[in-house]
């Protein structure tokens, strides 16, 4: 019988463009040689350019979906993404909490790369009460620190500055990343028990970056899952992004219009 791999939950919603959400998810931990495991949150109609429609799953099929897993397998790393509503985030850290050591990666997701809203307002303070404190690490990008912070974030000494203030709120390791900076290179931070590790990379230009928050918070808990420091862990997922950019390419569709994608493929974004 061949030796079974680590397991690894997302707990997202469904993109069915596949650059995001959980069948990105599946297909890097496929990548990492991490069984992956699914609890759906919500199906959402969209591409790397439009959302369309957001549907969310039932409160209690996402519990039960969680619940079932956590009980079923030896689940190492789990990660967080498309939460939705203060009741689905509510609902995942009560079960989360009763399962206290499992390595979680928190994706904040608050709004798509096309600008729409992801979340519900009042599923903010949720995540900071319940969600947050659970953590191994959570993976804010600068729009989603600020507002989290409700405050700007300008220049590199204030996104440090920022990961270290979101870590002491809420008690657990910060990647606060700084792709959003008008700078050129890419410098993302993260505040740990150890202090400030920083991870400067050069700015890779492609014209689409839907689903590369998921694609790095995937990557971390796959790394996560086989045992690697979450340092580490963060340097693999930062390796496997940028391959992921480096390689991305696009479709143009019927209507004329060119969508986007990262290569999230095991065949050209090696770790």
């Amino acid at each position: 019988m061949t030796h079974a791999p680590p397991v690894a939950l997302t707990i997202a919603g469904s993109d069915c463009s596949s650059g995001a959400g959980i069948q990105a998810d599946l297909k890097i931990f496929q990548h990492f040689h991490v069984h992956g495991l699914t609890a759906v949150t919500c199906v959402v109609s969209e591409t790397a350019n439009i959302v369309r429609e957001v549907h969310p799953v039932p409160v209690a099929i996402v519990a039960d979906q969680v619940s079932l897993l956590l009980d079923s397998f030896p689940v190492a790393a789990l990660k967080t993404g498309m939460l939705f509503s203060a009741a689905h985030v509510r609902a995942v850290a009560d079960i989360l909490a009763r399962h206290p050591g499992l390595a979680l990666v928190v994706d904040p997701v608050m709004v798509a790369s096309t600008g729409d809203p992801l979340l519900e307002p009042d599923a903010i303070l949720a995540y900071r009460e319940l969600l947050f404190p659970l953590a191994r690490v959570i993976t804010p990008n600068l729009p989603e620190a600020e507002v989290l912070l409700r405050d700007k974030i300008r220049d590199e000494a204030a996104l440090e500055a920022a990961a270290l203030r979101i870590a002491k709120m809420y008690g657990t390791a910060v990647l606060l990343k700084g792709g959003h900076l008008a700078t050129d290179d890419c410098l993302d931070v993260l505040a740990d028990d150890n202090g400030l590790h920083r991870f400067r990379d050069e700015r890779i230009p492609v014209a689409g970056s839907h689903g590369t928050g998921c694609t790095l918070s995937a990557a971390i808990t796959a790394a996560l899952a086989h045992g690697e420091s979450l340092p580490q862990a963060v340097r693999t997922g930062k390796k496997f992004l940028g391959n992921c950019l480096r390689h991305s390419y696009q479709f143009t569709g019927a209507d004329g219009k060119i969508v986007h994608a990262l290569n999230q493929s095991t065949a050209s974004a090696s770790s």
